[in-house]
């Protein structure tokens, strides 16, 4: 933790020691001169100098710190890596599944992605499930309903009319 923080003051540090220097206005610069200017640079670079060696030195103590740890210190930051990646096990699990479901039941990816949302297996598997039922639902319904077009095969008459029984009388049509 002590290390993070030497870090962070270290570039902070070093971005503050940059940004009240580049402050100057070039009218400023301009009546230093060029001696101005050359201290200036020199300024700056012992700036980022510094900054580079306290970086180095914190990371060494981080090292040292890391090196003096207890065994049951170093021991517990393996069991809290452990824990950490047995609570992704799931979820990473879920989402493996998922992809060898939706290829195994040519699910289109349109409907994996809007109904198999779980990262539970479990849950997933449930979904999987479902979806599956609701298309063979689906299918059994047009299978019972079938291609069926109303009126299909009956013939209507339109009434006679005058215009039509004219039409007829001249053309000779029958009917």
């Amino acid at each position: 933790m002590a290390d993070e923080t030497t870090s962070t003051e270290t570039a902070e540090t070093a971005e503050t020691t940059d940004a009240q220097t580049e402050r100057r206005s070039s009218a400023e610069q301009d009546q230093l001169g060029e001696a101005g200017k050359k201290a200036l640079e020199a300024e700056r670079r012992n700036a980022r100098n510094a900054a580079k060696e306290r970086d180095a030195l914190a990371a060494k103590l981080k090292e040292i710190e890391d090196r003096d740890k207890s065994e049951a210190e170093k021991f517990a930051d393996r069991i809290a890596v452990a824990e950490s990646t047995v609570a992704q096990l799931p979820m990473m699990v879920a989402d493996n599944l998922r992809t060898h479901l939706v290829a195994l039941h040519n699910i289109p990816a349109n409907d994996a992605e809007l109904f198999l949302t779980a990262s539970d297996p479990e849950l997933l598997l449930k979904q999987v499930t479902r979806l599956l039922e609701r298309g063979e639902e689906q299918a059994n319904q047009r299978k019972k309903n079938g291609l069926h077009v109303p009126r299909e095969g009956t013939s209507t008459n339109p009434a006679e009319n005058d215009e039509l029984a004219t039409a007829r009388a001249l053309f000779g049509g029958g009917g």
